[in-house]
């Protein structure tokens, strides 16, 4: 069943900062689909299986740090 985890990620500007997590959350596993809000600064994750700490990871392995 998939699920749904929304991270507030402050730092976020531009499309690079929307791209560079995009492609770190992408290749967590598990991970079906990334949606990132500039404006508000949310990152939508949905996918099967989720691991928290595994997103918050890739998250600051794009440089940047949920919360």
């Amino acid at each position: 069943m998939a699920a749904t985890i929304t991270y507030t990620v402050a730092g976020m500007t531009c499309d690079h900062c929307r791209m560079a997590v995009t492609k770190e959350l992408t290749a967590v596993g598990g991970v079906e689909t990334v949606a990132v809000d500039l404006d508000s600064k949310l990152v939508t994750v949905t996918g099967v299986n989720l691991d928290d700490t595994a997103m918050r990871a890739a998250i600051d392995e794009a440089g940047y740090e949920a919360a």
